[in-house]
């Protein structure tokens, strides 16, 4: 007669429940930074709460094309204050609303990267860096003689209007949730971007370009497709940033703008969705706080960037990621 014998074990956690609760707490922090963002204005001056919006989403849109594509730009400012100076004049001069002048700027910035990456993506590394940064010195010098863009003193007084003909966005808590709608709408679009069948090619031109002409993709069209969409998500920002402040000025398209969208993205870490925001809300915050204090705003912002190269080369949100924290979050670093 045969017997049998059951044997019981307590299972082990399964890789799929924990997947499962790293997703939900992923989900958690997103509401809560939702939250904070939507009360955000009741607490702190909402134009100092735009001005980090749209630079993070200009940030995030470099990224795009640095950390998802491999391609060093040095001319974005091209399309973001490109796009500030189309919509500001759209506006202002044409009588356009709100939605409409934002557009042009968008369309005008995807015009422009249209043109520029066309050049650009021709050669790689420190060349594609320089051919930007002269196309981009070319459009300043454009814009500063152009009689659209007023010269030095920029395209002022420019209204805000009403969005959609109703909402009056010369209440700065209607702006503010315009731009706050503008940033998540971007930051879905990227996200969306870089996690198609189109952004894991990217992804594979940025580890290995060889092998990805091997497999028979275009690199060159890819590398445009992508310099024309963070030039036109850059174009968001910059177009955003003209009705906040209603002007639009030269320094929205100098090389040092460049160099700023630079560092803010290094500072909050390369490739990671949400690094640009940190880096551009505490590159912003600086310069807002010491510009009245006395104390050299570039001196301590390159303090701050030394430190960050020196003990957080991933970046602030790429050490987080890569952290046992970040790890258990179920975030990813590769870089």
């Amino acid at each position: 007669m045969a017997h049998s014998t059951t044997t019981t074990t307590t299972p082990a956690p399964s890789a799929a429940a924990a997947s499962g609760t790293a997703a939900v707490a992923r989900t958690v922090l997103i509401a809560i930074g939702l939250i904070l963002l939507i009360l955000a204005p009741f607490f702190l001056y909402p134009v100092f709460l735009m001005k980090i919006l749209c630079f993070a989403l200009f940030a995030c849109a470099f990224n795009l094309l640095l950390g998802y594509t491999g391609l060093l730009s040095f001319g974005h400012a091209t399309f973001f204050g490109g796009a500030a100076y189309f919509t500001a004049h759209a506006v202002k001069e044409w009588g356009f609303s709100p939605e409409l002048g934002i557009l042009t700027g968008v369309l005008g910035a995807a015009v422009l990267g249209l043109i520029m990456g066309f050049f650009a993506i021709r050669r790689q590394g420190i060349y594609f860096a320089m051919i930007t940064l002269a196309l981009s010195q070319m459009f300043f010098f454009f814009c500063l003689q152009a009689g659209f863009t007023h010269g030095e003193d920029g395209i002022q007084s420019v209204p805000r209007g009403r969005l959609f003909g109703f909402i009056d966005l010369s209440q700065s808590l209607n702006m503010y949730y315009l731009v706050l709608a503008v940033f998540i709408i971007g930051l879905l679009i990227i996200w969306r971007f870089i996690n198609s069948p189109f952004g894991m090619i990217l992804k594979s031109i940025r580890e290995n370009e060889a092998r990805a002409v091997s497999l028979g993709y275009s690199v060159a069209r890819y590398k445009l497709g992508a310099f024309v969409m963070s030039a036109a998500l850059a174009g968001l920002a910059g177009g955003v940033k003209s009705l906040v402040f209603q002007f639009a000025t030269l320094t929205d398209v100098t090389w040092q703008m460049s160099g700023e969208v630079i560092l803010m993205t290094l500072l909050g870490g390369i490739g990671t969705l949400i690094g640009p925001l940190v880096g551009a809300g505490l590159v912003v915050t600086l310069g807002n706080y010491l510009a009245t204090t006395g104390f050299p705003v570039t001196i301590i912002t390159g303090i701050v960037f030394m430190v960050c190269v020196l003990l957080f080369r991933r970046g602030i949100v790429g050490e987080f990621y890569a952290s046992r924290i970040g790890r258990k979050l179920g975030f990813e670093y590769r870089r």
